[in-house]
């Protein structure tokens, strides 16, 4: 069992241990952690068994402590990757992985010197109705991939007020980009691979808090393929992802209802089991750790979607079209 530290106690840390605590077919417990603001999760840490250690140094110093799992705010990630990569730990973080490709280079350094493992928490990866169409590009079903569409929406900016972290614009930018768009980025170099180029429009139409509410791109990926995108987030909660091949069209609605339209014959319509894709990429990690088999997500990929982030930053701030670095 891997005994795991969760870095930050807030909704989305609470939503990673709550996944997997008390579960022995995952692999991992929470047994110790820090926090901001450590009254705020007294009660649930409590109910969850985590000790509540003063600061991160306190949580890299404990003995007992063999892993991290980081959900603090997005500019502290690459520093505290590489802290716990000195001290021996392992590490999963949330997404974005860093704010820059430099850092994202030299956390994933760090983990390589240190032998520790590294895992992304884009936890889409781990739906089946993914894996499924990646099966359906492997196996030619889809055809030359064409085109991608994909949007990733919801309301969360409502609910971001003055002085909460996730209202800093530099912990922020592009609006609804570093919470949910980043995850539809990494979909794309999932299904479709490396990005080369980003073109990006982004606004706030809606909101007055001093964010963006409406992020809208186009990417062209290495393959010669091209793909556009919206991440909103002052809109009800949508996902969906679209591969258009010359030999049919793979459509996920959701994260279960996938529809397959070929260019002659019948299409089909399936609906895939819900997946707890928290426990999911938690237990994953673990095993990875144990030994086998490597996470499904690697640091080549981690270090080109930040590159990708920040190119679109860039390209939205300038206007023009940018190289991904």
């Amino acid at each position: 069992m891997l005994d795991t530290a969760i870095i930050g106690m807030g909704r989305w840390g609470q939503t990673l241990v709550d996944s997997v605590q008390g579960r022995n077919d995952a692999g991992i417990r929470f047994v110790a952690g820090c926090t901001g603001r450590p009254e705020r999760a007294a009660d649930w840490a409590a109910r969850q068994g985590i000790r509540i250690l003063p600061d991160f140094a306190a949580v890299l110093a404990d003995p007992q402590v063999k892993a991290v799992a980081i959900a603090s705010p997005h500019r502290m990630h690459a520093d505290q990757v590489i802290a716990a990569a000195a001290a021996g730990k392992h590490v999963f973080v949330e997404k974005p992985f860093t704010m820059t490709k430099a850092s994202a280079e030299a956390a994933v350094a760090a983990c390589r010197a240190a032998g520790v493992v590294l895992a992304l928490g884009h936890n889409r990866r781990f739906l089946p109705a993914v894996a499924e169409m990646k099966t359906m590009l492997a196996d030619g079903r889809i055809g030359t991939l064409l085109h991608v569409e994909g949007q990733f929406s919801g309301p969360g900016a409502l609910a971001y007020k003055p002085g909460m972290w996730r209202a800093n614009r530099a912990e922020s930018p592009l609006g609804g980009m570093g919470g949910m768009g980043i995850h539809m980025v990494d979909m794309f170099i999932a299904l479709a691979g490396p990005i080369t180029e980003v073109t990006v429009r982004s606004h706030a139409r809606a909101i007055d808090n001093g964010l963006d509410d409406t992020t809208a791109a186009l990417f062209r990926f290495a393959s010669g393929a091209t793909a556009n995108f919206a991440t909103l987030a002052y809109a009800p909660r949508y996902w969906r992802v679209a591969l258009f091949g010359t030999d049919g069209i793979a459509e996920l609605h959701g994260h279960e209802h996938l529809a397959f339209t070929p260019r002659e014959g019948e299409g089909w319509v399936r609906d895939f089991p819900r997946t707890d894709i928290e426990a999911a990429e938690l237990t994953a990690f673990a095993a990875a750790v144990a030994g086998s088999p490597a996470y499904p997500l690697p640091v080549e990929e981690a270090i080109h979607g930040v590159a990708v982030y920040e190119a679109m930053i860039g390209a939205a701030a300038s206007g023009s079209t940018y190289r991904v670095a």
